[in-house]
């Protein structure tokens, strides 16, 4: 300890606090100390107070506040706990990096603590993510007999709900139920809510909210967020539905939370309910409701979102989320032109415009348009590639067999800029060693994989197996999605096809046994067509309960009448069931595509673009079927499948028959 003089007497503090306080700063401005440090006999001491306090409420640097921390002790008011207290919150709460004794020493001058002292401190440790610290000055505080405030609590379930430390959390919320008073404040009900989502634990988060005798929009959103995010969507309405007022902010997050739960069509309804209350939208919204319309895929629904965008001064030009929601949306509803004329319109560009662009040529077989754009996006500096630019760029490559670009790209993700490969990462390489018929290097690449390979890698391995007729390595692929995906049918489905094509037929047999005693059965295979008007027809495969299904029935026979003679025969391997041929050409006439196709010719004008939505993966015999079919019906047709764009055009296919 040293002891000062100063104009209101003598004082001790701790010798190391020397170096934070800056005489010299208002030793020089003698105008500036005047205002700063006013005549002491002209104030009495709660004047200083306010005094001070008022200058820290205007002070948002570090010199300033250690400039004014020296006034203080000049002042005499450095034990004032009111003016400490509000030090340390300034002190706390800066952006710029404080060394961690400052406020603790600051903490140490005070003769006399109270709760508010201890809060700021233990508040400026949470902020910093200091646990340890904030028990530790908990612990003294309860040991000097100082009852906590509110603050206090909020301050401590606030650093357990960042660090997931529930135990802790627990122990701090069964303590201030003991000490009493604090369950009907709004405030600390709602940090501990939040603390309990943060920790996962929904159903003391839910109880907590139950038991609050007030909530506020805070409250109702905060567990409606953490319901959508974990799934629980009739939680999440419920909650909802009950909301005594809804803003922007809960319309957001429960449209939102629908789009992630792959429910799109309850988000649209959503969000015409939202329209209708008159609720003001924002960036954050619209890019919720564009992303419904892109799971869709449909572009009546396309077109309305982009006109609500634009009418509510939300085009891409003006927002670079919209914009990049938009990107995604054309892409994903066949539209990649459209795509790029909102990329090419928008002004300001980030690492997620590029992005979804780049994935939108990829995955529209436009390999060199998405490999120039990365090119072009590597030129501006201040943007850097990120892991989805990569698969972006990685699954270009692969579409277009560009396997010595894709290595290079590959390899120098981590060294150049700074991106370690994950598992789809990984992914994308094994397709495009598999579309090379590099199979054992693709093997080795997957058992020196640093992560583990998820359901997408081996699957990858599995497809190019089939194309190029490996059983062998087909085995050990599929022994592995057996393990990662048991109820995966489409890899039982895959590995017996590849077994016929090698005449194994024993193997067939012993997949199809796995598969009836796993009682797996193969996801109704369903298509969808947009009309004229926006109608979406929907089909399922074997249906005959469309209004115009004789229609279909007479176009599809006239079709297959053509393609016969031009070449076509039925690739009855596509079909998994052990029946008859016979039953087999007319399980593989039935298939949803080809109703949707059908209905397509007949109900669309010629030269108009035929696009079909589909759920499950497009069978070889379908593929070939529509190879043939934009051939004789001179139209184009693109097939979205859950894999990929097929854009077919004159007998061919953007995929090159790899998918």
């Amino acid at each position: 300890m040293v002891t000062l003089f100063c104009r209101r007497g003598f004082h001790s503090l701790p010798a190391s606090s020397l170096k934070y306080i800056p005489w010299q700063l208002s030793q020089n401005l003698s105008e500036e100390r005047g205002r700063l440090l006013p005549t002491c006999s002209s104030l009495s001491f709660q004047e200083l107070e306010s005094h001070f306090v008022s200058l820290l409420n205007d002070s948002t640097t570090l010199p300033r506040l250690r400039q004014l921390h020296g006034c203080i002790y000049r002042s005499g008011i450095h034990h004032s706990c009111f003016v400490l207290t509000k030090l340390i919150r300034c002190l706390t709460s800066l952006d710029v990096p404080v060394e961690p004794s400052y406020p603790k020493l600051i903490f140490l001058q005070a003769q006399r603590r109270n709760p508010f002292l201890y809060t700021a401190l233990i508040r400026g440790y949470s902020l910093r993510g200091n646990l340890g610290d904030c028990v530790r000055l908990y612990g003294d505080m309860r040991r000097d007999g100082i009852s906590p405030v509110t603050f206090t609590f909020t301050a401590m379930f606030k650093a357990c709900g960042e660090q997931l430390d529930l135990r802790l959390g627990t122990q701090i919320h069964c303590q201030m139920v003991l000490i009493g008073g604090f369950g009907p404040d709004l405030y600390v009900g709602n940090t501990l809510i939040s603390m309990y989502v943060s920790c996962g634990v929904m159903g003391c988060a839910r109880k907590v909210f139950d038991q609050m005798p007030d909530r506020d929009l805070i409250s109702w959103t905060t567990l409606l967020v953490a319901y959508s995010k974990s799934g629980d969507m009739g939680s999440a309405g419920y909650l909802f539905n009950r909301m005594p007022e809804k803003d922007k902010i809960a319309w957001t997050a429960m449209i939102t939370g629908l789009v992630q739960n792959s429910r799109p069509g309850e988000a649209l309804k959503l969000f015409d309910r939202m329209l209708a209350s008159h609720v003001g939208l924002d960036e954050y919204t619209l890019a919720g409701v564009i992303s419904a319309c892109a799971q869709l895929g449909a572009s009546k629904y396309a077109k309305w979102v982009s006109d609500i965008a634009e009418d509510s001064n939300l085009s891409p030009i003006n927002s670079v989320v919209v914009g990049s929601a938009l990107i995604d949306m054309y892409s994903k509803c066949g539209q990649v032109d459209e795509a790029y004329k909102t990329f090419h319109a928008m002004k300001e560009r980030n690492v997620y415009t590029y992005s979804s662009m780049i994935v939108g040529f990829a995955i529209h077989g436009q390999p060199r348009a998405a490999i120039n754009l990365f090119n072009e996006m590597l030129k501006n500096r201040s943007i850097r590639p990120n892991d989805v630019t990569f698969v972006g760029v990685l699954t270009a490559c692969s579409h277009g067999g560009m396997l010595d670009q894709g290595r290079d790209i590959f390899s120098m993700m981590e060294k150049v800029y700074g991106v370690p490969p994950n598992a789809d990462h990984y992914a994308c390489m094994i397709d495009l060693l598999g579309r090379a018929g590099k199979l054992r290097e693709a093997l080795e690449l997957i058992e020196k994989m640093p992560v583990e390979p998820h359901g997408g890698v081996w699957g990858a391995l599995l497809g190019a197996c089939k194309v190029h007729e490996d059983p062998d390595i087909a085995e050990i692929a599929a022994s592995h999605l057996f393990a990662i995906e048991p109820d995966g049918i489409g890899n039982y489905i895959l590995l017996s096809n590849i077994y016929a094509s090698s005449g194994r037929w024993e193997d067939v047999l012993r997949v199809r046994k796995l598969m009836r005693g796993r009682k797996l059965r193969k996801n109704p295979g369903c298509s969808w067509f947009e009309a004229k008007k926006g109608e979406i027809h929907e089909f399922f495969a074997g249906d005959t309960k469309h209004p115009q299904y004789n229609e279909i029935k007479r176009i599809l026979e006239k079709l297959v009448e053509r393609l016969e003679g031009d070449g076509y025969e039925p690739i009855l391997s596509s079909v998994a069931y052990d029946v008859s041929d016979e039953d087999k050409r007319r399980i593989l006439m039935g298939h949803s595509e080809k109703l949707a196709l059908a209905f397509g010719i007949f109900s669309s004008s010629s030269g108009s673009v035929i696009r079909i939505m589909k759920n499950l993966r497009i069978c070889e015999d379908c593929h070939s079927f529509m190879c043939g079919a934009s051939r004789v019906a001179e139209r184009d047709i693109v097939v979205r499948d859950n894999m990929r764009f097929h854009h077919f055009r004159d007998g061919a296919c953007s995929c090159g028959n790899f998918w």
